[in-house]
């Protein structure tokens, strides 16, 4: 007898991923170049020069053995040490290697955050539109995903709801800014008023309230806008960062978790997510990568290409009808669906080979998401099939 929840999850993919294989599959049948396939987040921009640089001076002078051996279970103390350097000098911190824990890319650093807070029956509170693996990760810790309604207006934290829902049984919020699937940035005000809801629930329940800060996106802003740094309004803060977008290296599965050094009793914190990545069997991330990133630290690939394409897309949709979220960072456009029932006006988009992914993934009905980190022409090609899509509606 297999457990159910593993079998469940093991036959059903996430619906993203049940439409990228069909893309790969419709491409072979009719041509990549006739499949408009918007459905996966899988940077298209090369990574930036220093990457390559940085491996072949690894390659070339670094021990062969050394450069491939295992490393301390939560990351080598050197590379930890410079990420910190890193953060402190842009954010006016004072993270150490201490408490930086590396890891196999921010999923990974999401179920170790979950293993580590989570007692079982415990809640965690995240938004609408929502990463839908949150559930699968704070499920299988033993804890309870509460996924309050979009802001359909604005796309920030209805702060008023939040709080009306915060109770006794929270452990944890998730905050994903810039936001997948919507390309929102929450607000420096978003941020304040959140984290003060936080502060006088600590104080009613007699308990901390974490807040775990999911950044795979934090370097792709366009627009000068200011993506808040969490730790600096709130002090009971873990963030969880992915070098996949921001350097483009989303098969290398390299990031970390950073526990903010003004954690009430971040020492605990800490422990508990090296005995939390232990139990996970994520110790010890890519050897090669951790060395790379420390390399890059300060690099980001060209994201004027995601912005080219946002503007081409955004623009585009509006013209024909179409209504949008203005995603300022990501690399994601969520549009309002032409029927109520978003699968099946995937359904109808698949027709002329789009490839969107329904907000029902999200926790928000009656949207799609359109991934733009494909290449340009891909975009322009498109918006003819968008048109005769829109047609089917008139």
């Amino acid at each position: 007898m297999l457990p159910e929840k593993m079998l469940a999850l093991g036959k059903k993919r996430s619906a993203i991923r049940e439409i990228f294989e069909y893309g790969k599959k419709r491409a072979k049948e009719i041509g990549a170049d006739k499949v408009f396939d918007f459905s996966i987040g899988n940077p298209n921009v090369p990574a930036p020069a220093c990457v390559k640089e940085a491996m072949l001076d690894l390659v070339n002078n670094e021990d062969a053995v050394l450069l491939h051996s295992y490393t301390s279970a939560p990351g080598i103390t050197e590379v930890r040490e410079k990420i910190a350097e890193y953060i402190n000098a842009r954010f006016g911190t004072k993270f150490t290697a201490d408490h930086l824990y590396m890891t196999s890319g921010a999923s990974s650093g999401l179920m170790i955050c979950a293993k580590a807070m989570l007692l079982p029956g415990e809640e965690v509170i995240t938004f609408a539109p929502y990463f839908s693996e949150y559930r699968v990760y704070m499920e299988s810790a033993g804890g309870k995903l509460v996924v309050l309604p979009a802001d359909l207006k604005h796309f920030q934290i209805d702060t008023e709801a939040f709080e009306a829902a915060v109770n006794k049984n929270t452990k944890a919020v998730i905050i994903n800014s810039p936001n997948n699937p919507s390309g929102a940035i929450y607000s420096a005000e978003t941020i304040t008023k959140l984290s003060d809801i936080l502060r006088r629930k600590e104080k009613e329940f007699g308990h901390t309230i974490y807040i775990i800060a999911d950044e795979p996106y934090r370097e792709l802003v366009y627009d000068d806008i200011e993506v808040p740094f969490i730790p600096n309004f709130y002090n009971n803060t873990v963030v969880c960062y992915s070098y996949s977008k921001s350097l483009s290296l989303p098969g290398e599965r390299i990031g970390y978790i950073a526990v903010s050094p003004d954690m009430d009793e971040w020492q605990e914190m800490y422990a508990a997510i090296c005995g939390a990545g232990r139990a996970c069997g994520y110790v010890c991330a890519s050897s090669f990568f951790q060395l790379l990133v420390a390399k890059c630290v300060d690099k980001i690939s060209d994201i004027s290409i995601y912005k080219k394409n946002r503007d081409i897309l955004y623009d585009g949709l509006v013209k024909l009808g179409y209504t949008c979220v203005h995603p300022d960072g990501a690399f994601y456009l969520f549009v309002k669906a032409l029927e109520p029932d978003s699968n099946a006006f995937c359904e109808q988009a698949k027709k002329h080979e789009i490839l969107l992914v329904a907000g029902d993934e999200f926790g928000c009905p009656g949207y799609v998401r359109i991934s733009y980190c494909v290449r340009t022409d891909q975009i322009e090609n498109s918006l003819s099939a968008f048109a005769a899509l829109a047609e089917d509606y008139k």
